[in-house]
Formats: structure tokens, C-alpha cells, sequence
């Protein structure tokens, strides 16, 4: 029986093909939209967890200021190398510490120029940041003692000044030094925050304090915790040892801000997932607009097929047949978009993941969940036109013109 009222439903889908198509727009529109906004919005949090991990396991940044991010506030009180040898002392779960210092300079090789990050740091930086020299060298420890002009450059570094010539060996030049290339980074790509890793020049951290920044200054320091260690813990060791060491009384608040990467994952995949349900949710009101466009076609339908409706009624017809009949047309109606808008939603995506440099995640909760949701509309916007087809006057209809 009831497949042949799925039968019958087809049958009158088909001939009003294009009327079929404009009707179930809305669900298709509707379906797609969703299942593209999660899927994208997916593979944007998945991106976001792993570029925050390949920044290095178990990562703390002590910054000066209470601001986290690039540069400081007026008046903030930078570190000093003392500071990173006493946390690399006092705090015992600490695998590996990095001191860091960074300016934006124009490196000069030749006729090519680039405006750069360059970072002034020891080798300890490349094991903390997960980054690792792809041809040539680290630094040796005499030339971190003494300051040597010696330089590490990313891969964008590398294409910008050299293009396609060899760089290991030849010398850049950084404001007043010229800088021997020793070594060239594995490349990493952009940022969870939309920022080129790979465009950066490293150099010994006293060759930076000494001949470009003239001072002792430490801009930022990050920390790598063992495996296994708490990071909660040795985020409130450091805190504690940075208050001793700035004197900071119990009634001041810290001048400094001890921020576990961690944290900072949580917070851009908890953004990442607002964004992508209050998108969804826009979306999904295509949903509603489509159940609102079958409600109004299927009660066309029922004016035009009075007669019909009357004639089934007549010989014998029962109220909940034809009200099935109708209510199976909506659903299917409705159907035929989900199973549209899936489709299209899945190419779509995966289009969209490769323009953006995104994974594709196939989320298949969301897709049953859409489909589903679909098939309900058409229940709940074609309940009212089956209701009243089923409970026309048999006379009445067979009158109908």
C-alpha cells in the first residue's frame, strides 16, 4: 500500500518536473548550506588544533604585559636573560625554554629586498617550536656566545631573496650586519592566525641584542613542559617565580602573562564553532522558507486535483488514504531536495576545503541529521494540505471544475 502511494507520489512529481524543482529549491538551498557551513567549519577547527600543535607539545609563552600577541604596551617591563635562566633552574618539569627577541628588518641580498621577522633566539627555539632545519646547519655555541652574524631563513625568506639560486653560504644583510646563511628552514605555511611562518630570518640572540636592538632585552620566552608534567603546574611555578623576581606584592596584579597554548587552541576552536553553528543556523532558515514553499504548492495540488480526490472518495477511498497519499507527496517532495542539497553540499565542500586550504572532514551525523530534518519539514508543512484534501465532500469535489 504504501509503496504504491510512493509510486503514485512520483508519478504526479513528474508531471510538473520543473514546479517540482522551484518548490524543493528551498530545501536543496537549505540542506546544502548546512552541511557545507559544518563541514567547512570542521575542517577549520581540525586546522586550527593541528597548526597549534605543530607550535610545539605542551607550550607556554611568558610575555611581558598584560596583553598576549606581537609587540607590548608602553611602559611593559621586558625580560632579561636572568629571568630565563631562573625558570630554567626553579621550575623542574621543564623540558626545554627558548628566550626570544624579534624585529621587523628588511633583509638585502643583491638587487632583492623583503621586509622580514627577524628573531633573535638559540638552538633551544627550534625544539620548542617544532621546527627543523631542512639543509645546512644550527647554530655552534661559539657563535651564540659571542654573537656571531650568522642567520637561519625560512622558505618564503629564501624565494624572496634568492629565487632559485643557492643561499647556503652567501650573506644577507640585516640593517648593519651582513649575515652569513648557515641553514634554511623546513617550511610550516600560514598560521591558524593567517601569518607566514616560513617568512623569518633567525639569528643568535645576543647577535640581535647587541648589533640590532642595542640592548638586553628578552621580548618573549616559551617554555616547553614535559611530557606527562602539568601544564597548569608549571604555568603557576612560573607565575610565582616571575612575581618574586618583579617584586610584585599580593595586592598587585602581574605585570606579565603566563598563556598555555592550550588555551589559546580552546579559545579559536571554541570561535571557530560559534561561527560555524550561527552560520548553520542562517542557513537552516532556507529550510524553513522551502517547507513553507511545499505547504503552498501542495495546497495548489489539492485545488487542482478536487476532482480526482472526489472520484477516490467515491468509490470507496477512506480519509487516512488520501490523506496519506498527499502527506507521502510532501515527504517525498521534500526528500528528493535533502538528497539534492547533500549532494551538491558534498561537492561544494569539497571544492570550497581546497580553495581554502582546509581538510575535508565528512561529517555523516550532520548529513543523516539534514536529510532527516528535510523529510520532516515535508511532514510538517504537508500535514495541513493532506488534512484538507482528505476531508473534502465527496459530492462537493466531484462538482469541482
Amino acid at each position: 500500500m504504501l509503496w504504491n502511494t510512493i509510486l503514485l507520489s512520483l508519478r504526479e512529481l513528474r508531471r510538473n518536473v520543473m514546479r517540482s524543482f522551484l518548490t524543493i529549491l528551498g530545501i536543496v538551498i537549505g540542506v546544502g548550506a548546512v552541511i557545507t557551513m559544518v563541514t567547512i567549519g570542521g575542517g577549520a577547527t581540525l586546522q586550527v588544533k593541528e597548526q597549534i600543535a605543530s607550535m610545539g607539545s605542551n607550550l607556554l609563552m611568558v610575555s611581558p604585559g598584560k596583553r598576549f600577541g606581537p609587540g607590548q604596551a608602553s611602559g611593559t617591563i621586558l625580560f632579561k636573560e636572568a629571568d630565563v635562566e631562573a625558570i630554567a633552574k626553579e621550575v623542574s618539569s621543564i623540558a626545554a625554554l627558548a628566550p626570544v627577541s624579534s624585529q621587523s628588518i628588511q633583509a638585502i641580498y643583491g638587487n632583492q629586498n623583503w621586509t622580514t621577522q627577524v628573531t633573535g633566539s638559540d638552538n633551544q627555539y627550534f625544539r620548542v617550536t617544532n621546527r627543523s632545519v631542512k639543509t645546512g646547519r644550527q647554530f655552534s655555541e661559539t657563535e651564540l656566545r659571542s654573537g656571531a652574524a650568522v642567520c637561519v631563513v625560512g622558505e618564503t625568506v629564501r624565494k624572496k631573496l634568492f629565487g632559485g639560486q643557492e643561499a647556503l653560504g652567501e650573506k644577507i644583510r640585516l640593517q648593519k650586519i651582513s649575515c652569513e646563511v648557515i641553514g634554511l628552514l623546513q617550511g610550516k605555511g600560514q598560521s591558524t592566525m593567517g601569518m607566514d611562518q616560513d617568512d623569518v630570518v633567525i639569528i643568535p640572540l645576543r647577535t640581535l641584542q647587541r648589533r640590532i636592538a642595542g640592548n638586553q632585552d628578552v621580548n618573549l620566552i616559551q617554555v616547553s613542559v614535559q611530557q606527562g608534567a602539568s601544564t597548569d603546574k608549571a604555568q603557576r611555578d612560573i607565575q610565582q617565580l616571575m612575581r618574586e623576581r618583579r617584586h610584585l606584592s599580593a595586592s598587585e596584579d602581574d605585570n606579565f602573562t603566563v598563556m598555555d597554548m592550550k588555551e589559546i587552541a580552546n579559545m579559536l576552536t571554541g570561535t571557530t564553532q560559534l561561527l560555524t553553528a550561527l552560520l548553520s543556523a542562517v542557513a537552516a532558515v532556507s529550510l524553513l522558507v522551502g517547507g513553507i514553499g511545499i505547504m503552498n504548492i501542495m495546497l495548489v495540488s489539492v485545488t487542482e486535483r478536487t476532482r480526482e480526490i472526489g472520484v477516490r472518495l467515491a468509490i470507496g477511498a477512506l480519509e487516512r488514504d488520501v490523506l496519506l497519499q498527499f502527506l507521502v507527496e510532501s515527504v517525498v517532495l521534500s526528500s528528493c531536495g535533502g538528497l539534492l542539497g547533500i549532494a551538491i553540499a558534498l561537492s561544494a565542500s569539497v571544492w570550497l576545503a581546497a580553495m581554502l586550504r582546509v581538510p575535508f572532514v565528512f561529517n555523516a551525523s550532520i548529513v543523516v541529521i539534514s536529510f532527516l530534518f528535510s523529510g520532516a519539514i515535508g511532514v510538517i508543512f504537508g500535514y495541513f494540505p493532506a488534512l484538507k484534501a482528505a476531508r473534502l465532500d465527496p459530492i462537493e469535489a466531484l462538482h469541482h471544475e
